[in-house]
């Protein structure tokens, strides 16, 4: 196992776009694992939406509920788990995925980031008048935490069941205790 860790869990993490919920959602049903959004959980408990909490309370707000729900997530066992964008830019965060789950890190361009996103209007960093520099900034500032992951797996130019078999192979074979753990 990764670092001596005791892995029951899989944490995708990565830039918003990347496909964290789509493919988390393909991997916990191939391991017959609970998906647990954790942008979801935050709505759920605010009983707002990502973007009204955003509008209304501010990214503090959301980072402060985000991080609550992680912590949550600790004592449970069998989930993949989708977390928002910026979820390990928190410290406390990162460290609290990294004692119970593998974190694969889904990496893609930020042009190809701007293509999957670009119509969306739930995004609300996005919302401004040039998002695809809004994008570029932001994965130059996020790229050494996503880099912090135990996997990166491309999913530029991939079929979203060959990420989904990559993912599912990376976290078989952490829970074997081999040392497969690198870029994929």
């Amino acid at each position: 196992m990764p670092d001596g860790r005791t892995i029951h869990n899989l944490a995708l993490v990565g830039f918003m776009g990347c496909g964290k919920s789509t493919v988390g959602q393909m991997v916990a049903r191939d391991l017959g694992f609970r998906f647990v959004d954790t942008d979801s959980l935050v709505e759920e408990r605010a009983g707002l939406s990502v973007s009204e909490i955003f509008s209304s309370e501010g990214e503090a707000v959301f980072r402060k509920l985000e991080k609550d729900a992680i912590s949550d997530l600790a004592e449970k066992q069998a989930l993949v788990i989708a977390t928002g964008g910026g979820a390990i830019l928190k410290p406390e965060n990162f460290e609290s995925l990294k004692t119970h789950a593998l974190l694969v890190c889904l990496w893609a361009k930020a042009e190809s980031i701007h293509e999957r996103t670009k119509h969306q209007k739930h995004r609300p960093l996005l919302q401004g008048k040039d998002p695809l520099g809004t994008i570029r900034k932001m994965l130059a500032e996020r790229e050494p935490f996503y880099k912090q992951a135990d996997v990166i797996v491309n999913t530029e130019l991939r079929p979203q069941r060959e990420v989904v078999a990559q993912v599912c192979h990376q976290f078989e074979e952490s829970i074997k205790g081999t040392s497969g753990l690198a870029e994929a």
